[in-house]
């Protein structure tokens, strides 16, 4: 991840929108105190960092930019100590400010936070400040003010696939078209995080496929989701109970991605599942057996939504830290009188 991590602001490869933005104002020596939010993984430390190494010069760096981390201590001592006397000080035969970088600003305290806001005011000739976090809600608002903001959204999977394939291409790592999809898929737009599996993968089976990729970070496969929900929909409740029950042992699943994966079926549609129905006919002395396509489409619309409500409330009960085994059975007793609704209303 540090290997391949952007140095200049032309290496980034998302956000063109905010590069651009902050580009013009370092090119017209008018940058701003900035916020930089969004989710993990997606380009606001590189940027920052690319930022400085274009203001200053390698020798410079150590005297004119001052980067807190999380790790560090960052009470309201550290403001009024330290972030005060290097913001109060102007650096000799220098001319341009000074650049304060405080990552994951969102773990500050509150009095901390109070305290930064005078210094950024006061000291604002000589230093900018740069704060950069994942929830915008944990700045307080007087901050915010103060700041230009810029949200870093989500990388999306064009912008991601070929920044992995140069760096598949450096390390001569062999992934498969799937495999690739995978990783992009399970990183949900965090780069750091698809470049961590794709190494883990490769150190752990040499090659990069969707299946080992999916084994790799404990995910469900999707053929091991479209069996659970086959067995939940056709199967009798005991039966479905311990085959779930063993495939989940078998591969170690946590039932919490198990849940993920099926509220996304629901959701949004997914494989076709075949539900068997018996109708029973008087005039036959068989019954017949009939296989209806449930596609997740074909769920009315009033069963589909008591389906995901009971979803959402097992959801909240793993969250709470309930009983996996007991949450399991919740689970398929939902889509079981799911079944029988959609049999009853056939």
């Amino acid at each position: 991840v540090e290997k391949y991590r952007p140095q200049a602001l032309s290496d980034l490869v998302s956000h063109r929108d905010i590069l651009s933005t902050v580009q013009r104002f370092i090119s017209e020596d008018r940058l701003p105190h900035l916020l930089l939010y969004g989710p993990p993984g997606t380009g606001k430390t590189s940027t920052i960092l690319a930022c400085a190494r274009q203001l200053y010069r390698e020798r410079e760096f150590g005297s004119m930019v001052l980067e807190l981390n999380a790790s560090d201590d960052r009470g309201i001592d550290i403001v009024r100590g330290p972030i005060l006397s290097f913001a109060s000080t102007r650096t000799i035969f220098k001319k341009g400010f000074k650049l304060v970088i405080l990552d994951e600003a969102d773990a500050m305290t509150q009095d901390a936070q109070n305290a930064l806001r005078r210094v950024i005011e006061k000291f604002t000739e000589n230093t900018r400040f740069c704060l950069i976090c994942n929830y915008l809600s944990k700045i307080i608002p007087a901050l915010q003010s103060r700041c230009t903001r810029f949200r870093f959204g989500p990388l999306t999977p064009e912008l991601m696939v070929p920044r992995l394939q140069h760096v598949i291409q450096e390390e001569g790592v062999d992934v498969t078209e799937d495999g690739m999809k995978a990783l992009v898929t399970l990183s949900s737009g965090d780069m750091r995080r698809a470049l961590n599996i794709l190494q883990s993968t490769s150190m752990a089976f040499g090659k990069v496929t969707e299946e080992n990729v999916y084994t790799c970070t404990g995910h469900p496969l999707k053929s091991d989701i479209a069996n659970i929900l086959d067995w939940m929909l056709n199967q009798d409740f005991s039966t479905a109970y311990r085959k779930i029950t063993e495939l989940k042992a078998l591969k170690g699943l946590a039932l919490q991605d198990i849940l993920t994966e099926i509220h996304l079926f629901v959701h949004r549609g997914g494989d076709r599942v075949c539900l068997w129905m018996i109708l029973e006919s008087p005039k036959l002395p068989l019954a017949l057996t009939k296989c209806f396509l449930l596609s997740t489409v074909d769920f009315p619309p009033s069963i589909r939504m008591q389906l995901l409500i009971k979803l959402a409330d097992i959801e909240y009960r793993l969250a709470a830290g309930t009983s996996e085994k007991i949450q399991l059975s919740s689970l398929i007793a939902a889509f079981q009188v799911t079944r029988d609704l959609v049999v009853a209303e056939a």
